[in-house]
Order: C-alpha cells, then sequence, then structure tokens
C-alpha cells in the first residue's frame, strides 16, 4: 500500500510487475491493488487497465472525472482513455460559432458538441476534452490528437439537452450527498483503539479497564477481525483466569464507515451502548465510535441548514411555521401544488405522510431540541385533497420521555379535517 501511495498520479499498475519490484507473490500484490481500489487510490477502467488516481475527498465531491462522465451519458469512449481519471471544473455547450466558442473553453473544460470536428481540435488544444453528443464520431486524426494530449473523447447517443440534464443531475446528486454527514467523517482512523485478543482473560480486561478508563472493548482474532464485544457484564462473577473468547457477546454490533451519523445514533440507542466498533467489509476493525462524539456530531448537524434539492425538501419548501392563535403549538400553513398530485388530481396520499411527518419533527425539535426515528406511524386519510387547496397541519404532543414521543397531527383543509396521524418515534440524544 506504500508503494501505491508513493505512486505519481496517472502511473499504470500491474500485478506482475509489482510482484516482481517489490518481491512478493502476485497474491499479495493482487490482494493490495484490490485494496487500494476500495480505499480511492486506484482505479480500473476497461481498455485502460489499474492506475494510480487521486483519492476524492468528500469536500470536492461536485468535480467528476472524465471517466464519471462517460458513466453518467452512458457514453462510449473514442479516443484519449489516458485522461478519463483527470477532473473537470467546468462544462461548454458548443452552440455557438467556433471564433465566439474558444473564449470559452480553457484547460479542464469539457466541450459539449456535435459533428463538429473542428469545435473537436480546437477543444482538445486547449487542453479541454471533448463529448460529441446525438452518437457522432469523430476522425481518426482527432482520436490521435487525443491520444497525445490524454484527453478523452467521449460519444453518446443523447442529444445535447439530455446530456445536460444528466450531468446537471449527477451533480446535485453529489452534493446532497456531500451535505450528508458519515461515520468516516468524524472517525480518526490514525488514533488506535483499546482492544483485547482471543486468549487473553478476564484479568487482563480488568487490568485494562482500570488503564483507561473504560468498560467496553473489541475483541479481535489474529487477522483483526472484530469477532466478539467484552463489556463488564460479560466479566462479572467470572475467575480471573477464565478466557475473553467464553465471556465476551459474540456477533456484536458493527458498522460501516460510509453509514450516515442518524443510522449509527439509532443503533446505539436502540441498542443500549457507547462504543460502536467500525469495521471494514471483512469485519476488519478500522477505528471506534463513542456515544460522546455521536452526539457532538449530531448536535453539530442539527444547526445546519437542511439540504437542498431532496424531494422532503421540495415538498415542505412552501410551508411555513406558525404560532398557533390559541398560543403553545405550531401550526404548519401551505398550499398544494400540481406537482403533489396522484392518480386522479388530489394530493399523493405519499405527499400528505412526508408532510405530517415533517410537521411532527418540527416540533419535537422545537420542544425537546432533539430528533427522532419513526418507530410507527397510523394514518387516517377522512377524503382526499384537492390541489391548490390552503392547508394547515397541526402536530400536537400527547407524550414525551427521555427516549421516545408520541404525537397525533392533523391536517385540515377549506372543508375541515381531511387527514389525521399517530406517530411514536425514538429520540435521539438532545442536539
Amino acid at each position: 500500500m506504500q508503494y501505491i501511495q508513493q505512486l505519481e498520479i496517472g502511473t499504470k499498475l500491474s500485478v506482475r510487475t509489482m510482484a516482481e519490484e517489490l518481491e512478493v507473490s502476485e497474491g499479495t500484490a493482487y490482494k493490495a491493488i484490490k485494496e487500494a481500489e476500495a480505499t480511492g487510490l486506484v482505479s480500473t477502467k476497461e481498455r485502460i487497465g489499474t492506475v494510480r488516481i487521486q483519492r476524492k475527498n468528500r469536500e470536492s465531491l461536485d468535480r467528476l472525472t472524465f471517466g464519471e462522465v462517460l458513466d453518467i451519458v452512458q457514453g462510449e469512449l473514442i479516443g484519449g482513455a489516458a485522461g478519463l481519471v483527470k477532473t473537470l471544473h467546468k462544462f461548454v455547450i458548443g452552440a455557438m460559432e467556433l471564433d465566439a466558442m474558444v473564449r470559452y473553453i480553457d484547460a479542464g473544460s469539457l466541450l459539449i458538441v456535435g459533428n463538429r470536428q473542428g469545435a473537436h481540435g480546437c477543444a482538445l488544444e486547449q487542453g479541454a476534452g471533448v463529448l460529441i453528443t446525438g452518437g457522432f464520431g469523430t476522425s481518426e486524426d482527432m482520436k490521435r490528437l487525443a491520444d497525445e494530449k490524454g484527453l478523452p473523447i467521449i460519444s453518446s447517443k443523447h442529444d445535447t439537452f439530455t446530456v445536460a440534464s444528466m450531468i446537471n443531475r449527477a451533480m446535485f446528486d453529489r452534493l446532497i450527498r456531500q451535505k450528508i454527514m458519515l461515520v468516516e467523517d468524524i472517525v480518526t482512523y490514525s488514533r488506535p483503539v483499546e482492544t483485547m485478543r482471543l486468549g487473553e482473560t478476564k484479568a487482563d480486561y480488568v487490568s485494562l479497564a482500570s488503564r483507561v478508563g473504560g468498560t467496553r472493548f473489541p475483541v479481535l482474532d489474529d487477522r483483526g477481525r472484530v469477532v466478539g464485544i467484552m463489556t463488564a457484564k460479560d466479566a462479572e462473577g467470572a475467575q480471573d483466569s477464565q478466557l475473553v473468547e467464553r465471556l465476551m457477546t459474540r456477533s456484536p454490533i458493527t458498522a460501516a464507515p460510509n453509514i450516515p451519523i442518524a443510522s449509527a445514533a439509532h443503533t446505539m440507542a436502540a441498542e443500549g451502548i457507547d462504543l460502536l466498533p467500525i469495521v471494514d467489509k471483512n469485519r476488519k476493525l478500522l477505528a471506534a465510535l463513542s456515544r460522546s462524539e455521536v452526539l457532538e456530531a449530531m448536535r453539530y448537524a442539527g444547526k445546519q441548514k437542511e439540504s437542498g434539492e431532496t424531494f422532503d425538501e421540495l415538498i415542505g419548501a412552501g410551508f411555513e411555521k406558525k404560532e398557533s392563535e390559541q398560543g403553545g403549538d405550531w401550526l404548519y400553513e401551505g398550499r398544494i401544488t400540481p406537482q403533489m398530485s396522484g392518480t386522479f388530481g388530489t394530493i399523493s396520499e405519499g405527499v400528505l405522510v412526508t408532510l405530517m411527518n415533517q410537521a411532527a419533527r418540527g416540533l419535537i425539535r422545537e420542544l425537546g431540541k432533539r430528533d427522532y426515528v419513526i418507530e410507527s406511524m397510523t394514518t387516517y386519510f377522512v377524503r382526499p385533497v384537492q390541489l391548490e387547496s390552503e392547508v394547515v397541519i397541526m402536530p400536537s404532543l400527547l407524550e414525551m420521555s427521555r427516549k421516545s414521543a408520541k404525537l397525533e397531527i392533523e391536517l385540515k383543509d377549506p372543508g375541515g379535517l381531511a387527514a389525521k396521524a399517530l406517530l411514536t418515534a425514538q429520540l435521539i440524544d438532545p442536539y
């Protein structure tokens, strides 16, 4: 892995060459390349092979590579394969005269154009890639120039408008994912995790617990895989000489590094645990997440503005929170737009449920300074809600404890009660 990391970006790798240079078996070299691919150090593409690439940070997820564009537009690579690993910073649609187009093309951009070979050559000379729409190709001279420059020429069967829409949608999706806080964003992989090994005893557990001040430790086998969790409850009443593997809790709860923080918080709250081992797909220990780290992350996430362009955000965008005239509870007022319609021209039942859910979340955040995960929701649709109707959603709290809440939610239109729901939620610790 150290050998792969020190390679220059764009260097091609092969199992045989790597095995010979490092004097290791081809099996070891193959395993290292696969692990490097999983961690984003190399990429394997058809007709190119395995290439050392720049690992992408979550902060730069909005920067696409030419290879990713190739996949997004369902295109065919017709030249410049070595440039697929490069990132691009903007798109230029070639819907103008060539002289005017040149002002907008620069290195690292992508020209989206039809079968205009003059434009293809101009883009390549300026250091830009080319995306040809309509399923057209280009000349052999252009292909050779693309190979020389290390810049891709991609052909897509879709028209320019469709291609631009596909790329735009992919970039919006990346921006939304970027705002979702994941476990890997807060854990420190370089920080050592206090663990126990198979073959150790209760006496070793007591010594470790007194030294570090903890009571919950992952138990690893000789390959570094998490096979159990040792806790104070497991050690209670046991002899000091008893082996850990006879006392530990087997098949422990673990998490992958790419799950959202909210999911990890829900797991820890539901299972009543204060340490969550983070493992890879082979269950090898990568890090450990404490309850305090999760709470701090949830506190930070709770203060951030909601990510735009998600379906939930679009549905609730036109609703405003207002205080009830009677005081106390909050109301949510808004209009039912045509985009919310279902099969028969009335509001979709799924949209109604989403609106009532959002109102409940707002009330819990206001009163309890918490977020929640739904355990159950029973909804009654009294009658259809017409489009363009002005509606009011009224959540009211029936009961709230440290761990759960029960709410009643009513939705009214000008004709009166239209829908009602009873919601039970599991609360996530205060933010």
